[in-house]
């Protein structure tokens, strides 16, 4: 039984280099103390007492922020490295969490949320290029994978803590969050070394001035990565809801924001239980298959919320659209380091990552105003409509881009 063990501990760990690890152990640390952002909106609503729609449009603001974060970081990590913008982000974020944190007027406050979005994504796309600098294409899924995995156990467990703490004073949520993202920091600083070869940087900079034209012609020859992150949106549209309308919608019948944060708790349970294994298996799974197949279930668990009014069926509701992000979150990243070469890797997963930035701006903004016009029901049901649209547009792409790793 031993030996059995040791093996298999042996094959979820096999090449994958000490560098990766600690990006993993940094995203765990930093994760841990995710508070923030689960309880946002109840904080603007609950404890600042702003209106539905106003709290929803300043929580889409952190969303714009990381729209435009995710895409300087990409860009900015192929021309500066990944360090640079590592460090930039992980310095800069606790400041403006304490800032908002303590900030009073609305507009400061939006502000405020941008610039919190905008630095607390900013790191994104950096991360995603150095797990392709230094992973191996073919242990990519599974490298992301438990990226993701690590982001989750922080998720299974910062929540529960979180609404505990933001019962007894919202400011402890925003100065824990501050103080684990310093904690990444200084692993960055003190432990982490570049991880883009030295001759990609330097022809980045010899080619500053003529870059910008040169990397939107390869984007223009290369519309597949335009169409994923455009589905890529689709999905991160709904998943959006899970931290904007949902507890709201919860909060209607009467669910706390302590039963918000065991459901979702229960989700980041699940990606800890489940991610590890599904990882490994969705290197042997077709690709587009798999993200089509995700996103059935992340549409059919947020429409089955239309059905919910007590805390089981919520949870269940979870269940099922925890296990559509699963794999999503496996496949997803490792599809869009396949199509880039070496000179864009960050630009292309800061493209991808922006898809997922311009979801967050527009999903809660775009669900607080059909929540509050039309109801739950209508909400809930476009939800299930997007994600059954987005997994027939993920099966058509997947049919013409049959194509090999090119690094």
């Amino acid at each position: 039984m031993f030996v059995s063990v040791r093996n298999r501990l042996v094959a979820t760990v096999a090449g994958l280099s000490t560098t990766y690890w600690l990006l993993w152990v940094g995203t765990l640390v930093n994760r841990l103390g995710g508070f923030l952002a689960p309880f946002l909106s109840l904080y603007l609503t609950g404890e600042r007492k702003i209106p539905i729609a106003r709290a929803a449009f300043v929580v889409s603001l952190f969303g714009a922020g990381s729209f435009v974060g995710r895409i300087a970081g990409g860009e900015l990590s192929d021309r500066v490295g990944r360090r640079p913008v590592l460090l930039l982000s992980f310095f800069a974020t606790p400041a403006v969490v304490v800032a908002v944190g303590l900030v009073r007027p609305l507009s400061l406050l939006a502000a405020g949320t941008f610039l919190l979005g905008f630095f607390t994504d900013l790191y994104r796309p950096a991360v995603s290029a150095a797990i392709a600098d230094i992973v191996p294409a073919d242990k990519r899924i599974r490298a992301f994978g438990y990226l993701y995995w690590a982001v989750n156990l922080g998720a299974a467990i910062a929540p529960a803590v979180g609404g505990f703490m933001a019962r007894e004073n919202y400011f402890l949520l925003f100065a824990g969050d501050a103080v684990t993202t310093l904690l990444f920091g200084f692993i960055i600083l003190f432990r982490f070394h570049e991880t883009q070869p030295q001759s990609i940087r330097a022809e980045a900079a010899a080619k500053r001035i003529v870059a910008p034209r040169h990397r939107l012609t390869l984007l223009a020859r290369d519309p597949a990565l335009l169409l994923f992150a455009g589905l890529t949106f689709l999905f991160g549209l709904v998943y959006a809801q899970s931290g904007s309308t949902l507890p709201i919608a919860m909060g209607i019948h009467g669910v706390g924001p302590a039963g918000y944060g065991i459901v979702i708790s229960l989700n980041g349970l699940l990606i800890v239980f489940l991610g590890i294994s599904a990882s490994r298996r969705a290197e042997r799974w077709p690709r587009f298959p798999s993200i089509a197949v995700a996103n059935v279930l992340l549409g059919a668990g947020f429409g089955l919320t239309m059905f919910a009014h007590a805390l089981p069926l919520y949870a269940l509701s979870v269940v099922i659209w925890t296990v559509g992000e699963i794999v999503n979150a496996s496949v997803a990243p490792a599809v869009v380091a396949d199509l880039a070469t070496p000179d864009v890797q960050g630009l292309y997963q800061g493209i991808y990552g922006s898809a997922w930035g311009l979801a967050f701006f527009a999903g809660p903004a775009l669900g607080g105003w059909v929540l509050s016009e039309f109801g739950g029901p209508v909400l809930w049901a476009g939800c299930l409509v997007i994600g059954i649209g987005a997994a027939g547009g993920y099966l058509l792409l997947g049919r013409k881009m049959d194509r090999p790793p090119t690094n």
